[in-house]
């Protein structure tokens, strides 16, 4: 007659990561990937579809200013950095 309250997908996720990854059950493992796939954002109703563009296509198919680099909040873009080979001594 008292059935415990179903639990909540949110509150099991966290259950089954407290669980050290060597002490899961393989049943455990397969709960655990089936619900961070339900939960993932993309994959929540409403949720924008990827590569959507909104309400607010190009006009005129210009490109982005910049150069086409996309900026992400006033962030700049990562550096890529070469390791220089080390110099060689006197022979």
């Amino acid at each position: 007659m008292n059935e415990p309250e179903p639990i909540s997908p949110r509150a099991r996720l966290q259950q089954l990561q407290a669980i050290p990854e060597r002490q899961r059950t393989d049943a455990e493992w397969d709960e655990l990937n089936e619900l961070e796939i339900m939960l993932a954002s993309s994959n929540r109703e409403g949720a924008p579809q990827p590569g959507g563009r909104g309400h607010n296509p190009q006009q005129g198919g210009h490109s982005r200013p910049g150069g086409g680099q996309q900026h992400h909040g006033g962030k700049k873009p990562d550096r890529n950095f070469h390791r220089r080979q080390p110099k060689r001594g006197p022979r």
